[in-house]
């Protein structure tokens, strides 16, 4: 698939974004990659979806690793046991949402980050 430049720029600038926060705060794809691509490039959620996995499956993140493990601040026990029940949750995650139509999987993806949002701003 060809893409123009204003469009190679909006993903880079995308993937900048969101590489900066998930190495501030540790979140990116979700939050930030798939409401991107809806937004300014008019992926459907599925492809949205689909593409922030895809970001996953590359070292993206190994510099902000490296940086939190040289900083004595990376649990690598707590890493591999959560990284190995997100390959099964992202699997059977991703076998539910495509069998759900989009718009429903939209407004759950929408209501997680309300509620993740609310909790983060008026919980203790």
């Amino acid at each position: 698939m060809g893409f123009d430049s204003n469009t190679i720029i909006v993903l880079v600038m995308i993937g900048l974004a969101a590489g900066m926060l998930s190495g501030f705060v540790g979140v990116g794809g979700g939050i930030l990659i798939v409401p991107a691509l809806i937004y300014f490039l008019h992926f459907s959620q599925h492809q949205a979806t689909g593409t922030s996995l895809a970001v996953l499956l590359f070292p993206a993140g190994i510099l902000a690793v490296m940086n939190y493990h040289r900083s004595g601040n990376l649990d690598w026990k707590a890493a591999l046991i959560i990284g190995g029940a997100f390959v099964i949750g992202g699997y059977f995650g991703s076998k539910w949402a495509l069998a759900l139509p989009a718009d429903i999987v939209k407004k759950v993806f929408g209501g997680v980050m309300l509620i993740a949002a609310f909790k983060l701003i008026f919980g203790k």
